[in-house]
């Protein structure tokens, strides 16, 4: 498959008076920010603010020629900050917490916004809220059906954003990502475990985004006119089991050995375990069409191949 060539497209009126702040600076965080920060990009002199968690963070973060605000989701009295940033543009990176249905984050970051709303957030979810989908080939208007916790928690941030920003006339855009991977991002850990995968017969599909594809599809986000939903995903959907043996190949590992879905109940943990139990091909043409958001990578194969060719 052909590699795409990643372009950069940010909104032309996104210059020095619009202040965009970035809520749950990890790595795609750190991403985007580099690539609004490149002396080719039309926003580069954009005011950028991080919100982290850790005060410690704060020259980590300001050698990346960002403003760092420290600040915690989870605790709402902190989030001054937030107010006093009067954000024009949000993206809000931040996973929600890691127990019950609901979205204490969102809920918290958004009742700080509300004396200045910005005029566009971004939200990266995730398509587990499409649940197990049997393998269909599914796009946005697929209806949502979380069968885990963790994605119900994230059905309700975006149900949260949805009429919140419908309310006061906010632009939002919704970015539904798959697995993300990058070269520190692989399974390499689990096969050097050896943990089983599925057999073919019992096997799923999953979807995947390189992480330099996510940052490039947020900054694209940015382009939008009106509020969306869009599946950030690579062109190619694989079984699971296909996806660790691609990668037990490329770096010399044994592949992993394939059992049925009863033996797996029995051997495989059950965070890992969920994830075989959801099926779903998903397309990414509307993010392509509207955003003009083009792959880097359009299938993990493409991203190994790059990797061996620079070795």
């Amino acid at each position: 498959m052909t590699k795409g060539i990643a372009t950069e497209t940010t909104s032309a009126n996104l210059g020095p008076r619009e202040r965009l702040l970035i809520v749950g600076f990890g790595d795609i965080g750190a991403r985007v920010a580099a690539r609004l920060r490149r002396p080719d990009s039309n926003a580069s002199e954009l005011s950028i603010a991080v919100l982290v968690r850790r005060p410690e963070r704060i020259p980590s973060v300001h050698a990346l020629g960002v403003e760092p605000l420290v600040g915690d989701l989870s605790e709402a009295p902190s989030l001054g900050v937030v107010s006093e940033a009067t954000p024009t543009v949000l993206m809000h990176f931040a996973p929600p917490p890691s127990e019950g249905k609901e979205d204490i984050h969102t809920r918290n970051l958004l009742a700080a916004l509300e004396s200045d709303p910005p005029k566009l957030i971004v939200y990266i979810s995730t398509t587990g809220v499409y649940g197990d989908c049997q393998g269909a080939l599914i796009d946005e208007s697929a209806p949502l059906l979380p069968l885990t916790a963790r994605a119900q928690r994230r059905v309700d941030a975006e149900q949260q954003l949805n009429a919140w920003c419908s309310a006061r006339n906010v632009r939002l855009v919704v970015l539904r990502a798959p697995g993300i991977y990058a070269d520190d991002r692989l399974p390499v850990a689990r096969l050097q475990a050896g943990t089983p995968a599925l057999r073919a017969d019992d096997d799923v599909y999953s979807n995947h985004i390189h992480a330099e594809d996510l940052a490039s599809a947020c900054v694209s986000a940015l382009t939008a006119t009106q509020s969306g939903v869009f599946n950030i995903v690579d062109d190619e959907p694989m079984k699971m089991g296909d996806y660790f043996d691609l990668v037990a190949d490329h770096f010399q590992l044994a592949r992993p050995p394939r059992i049925g879905r009863a033996d797996a109940a029995r051997q495989i943990a059950a965070p890992l375990l969920s994830f075989m139990s959801e099926s779903r091909r998903i397309r990414n043409d509307k993010a392509k069409r509207e955003l003009s958001w083009v792959l880097r990578y359009p299938s993990v194969a493409d991203f190994l191949s790059e990797l061996r060719a620079a070795s």
